[in-house]
């Protein structure tokens, strides 16, 4: 059965956006070289599931001349009908019943690479079997939540943790019941 992983930056009050949905705060100290972590984590992966509202901040701020994930399949969440393209699925299934079907599929592993309506529907199927997240050095004291309230407890194990600038990456799995 194929992995799925949460890989996503907060900062350390909990927010993975600003109250503008702005993320230009993504960023360490600034006084080191910063290590490859996405490659490291993007090897095991060939999916990359997001909302609407994370594509079209990816599409028309962060990088709105190419698609930067190119080398995975991607499925958009959305409620609209959109064009969808050999490697950009826009689907309006819900999360749950496409990971089903991704997970029984042959493949690497899934990210979740955001938003945060997208990350709490499949949390509250208990889906994630990874959480790998950044914790930024910011304070932003509002804005778009990582997690709010859960329907129930999802217990995990630290089995990895590293710091570089600033940023602490913290490596989750979800303990066995």
């Amino acid at each position: 059965m194929r992995k799925i992983s949460l890989f996503i930056a907060m900062s350390l009050d909990g927010y993975i956006a600003d109250e503008s949905g702005g993320v230009d705060w993504l960023t360490g100290h600034g006084d080191e070289k910063m290590p490859d972590v996405y490659s490291e984590f993007a090897k095991d992966i060939d999916t990359v599931l997001m909302g609407w509202n994370t594509y079209h901040q990816i599409v028309t701020e962060l990088s709105p001349g190419k698609w930067v994930y190119d080398d995975f399949q991607t499925y958009v969440f959305t409620h609209t009908k959109q064009t969808s393209a050999e490697k950009i699925q826009f689907v309006t299934q819900s999360p749950a019943d496409l990971l089903r079907k991704l997970r029984a599929e042959s493949g690497k592993g899934i990210w979740i690479c955001g938003g945060a309506n997208l990350i709490r529907q499949i949390l509250s199927e208990d889906f994630i079997d990874q959480y790998y997240i950044s914790v930024i050095p910011v304070l932003l004291g509002d804005g778009i939540r990582l997690f709010e309230k859960l329907d129930k407890r999802i217990e995990l194990r630290l089995v990895k943790t590293q710091h570089y600038n600033g940023i602490t990456d913290l490596i989750y799995v979800r303990r066995s019941s």
